[in-house]
């Protein structure tokens, strides 16, 4: 259980909050995870009272909490919410705010404990945590905590995401910087740790001995829907590789820390990403294919390309879709290639982790046998159908010896009765109880870009995008990057 506090979320008004914020913060309550002092403050622009605010947040409720919305829950829930109207950027807003949160103090029993949760535009970032530190709230009242919660993205390249990084760091120590990025949260993801640390027979397979390669798919059935604006200036590689693609690679890689704890686990993920071999500027093309989606079949259903979408350029070069060749060139990795990819419109939703095993030196079968048998590969699951499959070689019932590949299974849906909670959830509560483990620390956040850099400036100067027909898994060029090697993708 966690101390009591408030949380204050700028830009309150938007989609963050009421889908994936309070939705969170409400289950914890339901759970009775979270302190009856515990206070959400929200702020932005929109004129709202205090109980418009949460009548709005009641109605989104329903629509995002699975089983429903218990009215004594909420009645519980509700009475500590609140709302502020106001511009970020002037300083009236924030002593106005202090005035609230002295309010709360006193009358709720908050104890001077603060999480500030960046959930506005990322060009406001700067600004808010100046006007925090000018109004003395980046220090907690009265001996309490004060905490900033960064929400992705972390900068738009290395430098910015630098300069990002200074600017925070003029009112907040490190160790008050919580940088949020959700896929941490999620259970599936942190099982990667649990699989390779938790079982003996893993870890020592674990390296470039047996490894033949890796590859990482975070794949999207949908297109950018009313994103459009959004997508011109982020692209696949800003939206989703950047964080959510560069975390699982890291936690794929890295070395057993020491102890589950933030620090020891943080630096083990920054020595994958300075391991991490540079990608030079005139070789991009041996390392990363740039695509995007024209019109096609999903599902059955016709969909538009992405020049079409709306507020869409309709001469746009911004990719949809990212192909990377990385190599860690460490003692564990050295020489074996990890594939990733991530892409909107493919055929289907899937994100996992493949590791394919070299083939069996020998076999003692005659080669017709073995017609049907492919390479040992462990594939997590991280959403949909959560789980672990392992491909390996077994006999065909029957007379012959004929040998073939299978999978054996596991659904974690299945195999536990609890229900996995929604990585905010976990993130949240994690932040109340000032666990900063499954946080992203500065230097990772640099390193990610640091790898990425050299692409986005060839991009840029470049423009130029390959083709892919909605409802495949990408462009020819990725697949002919896998071939160069004798490889294929997977088709999870």
């Amino acid at each position: 259980m966690p101390d009591p506090g408030v949380v204050v979320i700028f830009g309150a008004s938007g989609d963050l909050t009421s889908r994936k914020l309070v939705p969170a913060l409400y289950e914890l309550a339901s759970q009775r995870r979270l302190p009856l002092e515990m206070a959400v403050v929200g702020i932005s622009r929109t004129e709202m009272s205090h109980e418009e605010f949460r009548q709005k947040l009641r109605e989104t409720l329903e629509e995002h909490v699975s089983g429903g919305v218990s009215d004594d829950v909420w009645e519980s829930f509700a009475g500590g919410i609140f709302y502020l109207p106001g511009d970020s950027k002037e300083p009236e807003t924030y002593e106005e705010l202090k005035g609230l949160l002295k309010k709360l103090d006193s009358e709720r029993g908050t104890l001077g404990n603060r999480a500030f949760y960046l959930s506005a535009s990322p060009s406001l970032f700067p600004t808010i945590v100046e006007r925090l530190g000018e109004a003395g709230m980046n220090e907690g009242e009265d001996g309490g905590w004060s905490r900033l919660v960064v929400e992705k993205p972390f900068g738009r390249d290395l430098e910015s995401a630098r300069e990002l990084n200074e600017e925070i760091r003029r009112h907040f120590d490190e160790a008050q910087i919580y940088r949020i990025d959700h896929y941490l949260g999620k259970e599936t993801v942190q099982n990667i740790l649990a699989l390779r640390f938790a079982n003996g027979i893993f870890e020592p397979i674990w390296n470039q001995h047996y490894v033949d390669h890796v590859q990482i798919t975070v794949a999207e059935d949908i297109g950018v829907g009313t994103r459009g604006a959004f997508y011109e200036e982020a692209g696949a590689l800003r939206d989703i590789v950047q964080n959510h693609v560069m975390q699982v690679l890291c936690l794929t890689a890295m070395e057993p820390p020491v102890a589950f704890d933030a620090e020891s686990l943080r630096e083990e993920k920054v020595k994958v990403l300075k391991a991490v071999r540079p990608i030079p500027e005139d070789e991009v093309e041996d390392y990363a294919v740039r695509g995007q989606y024209t019109s096609g079949w999903v599902w059955g259903e016709e969909v538009s390309g992405y020049r079409e979408e709306e507020n869409v350029d309709p001469d746009s070069v911004t990719e949809t879709y990212l192909a990377l060749r990385l190599f860690v060139d460490n003692w564990r990795w050295a020489g074996v290639p990890f594939f990733l990819r991530a892409g909107k419109r493919m055929p289907k939703k899937a994100t996992e982790v493949a590791i394919q095993f070299h083939s069996s030196p020998h076999t003692p079968f005659a080669r017709d046998d073995t017609e049907g048998l492919e390479p040992n590969v462990l594939v997590v699951r991280v959403q949909p159908d959560e789980g672990l499959s392992l491909k390996i070689g077994a006999k065909v019932p029957g007379a012959g010896f004929e040998v073939s590949s299978v999978n054996m299974d596991l659904l974690y849906g299945t195999a536990f009765l609890e229900e996995a909670p929604d990585a905010y959830q976990r993130l949240l509560l994690d932040l109340m109880l000032g666990d900063p483990t499954l946080f992203i620390r500065a230097d990772e956040a640099e390193g990610a870009w640091r790898i990425l850099d050299p692409v986005m400036r060839r991009w840029t100067e470049e423009k130029r995008v390959e083709s892919y027909p909605a409802g495949t898994w990408g462009p020819d060029e990725a697949d002919e990057m896998l071939g160069r090697d004798g490889r294929e993708w997977r088709r999870p």
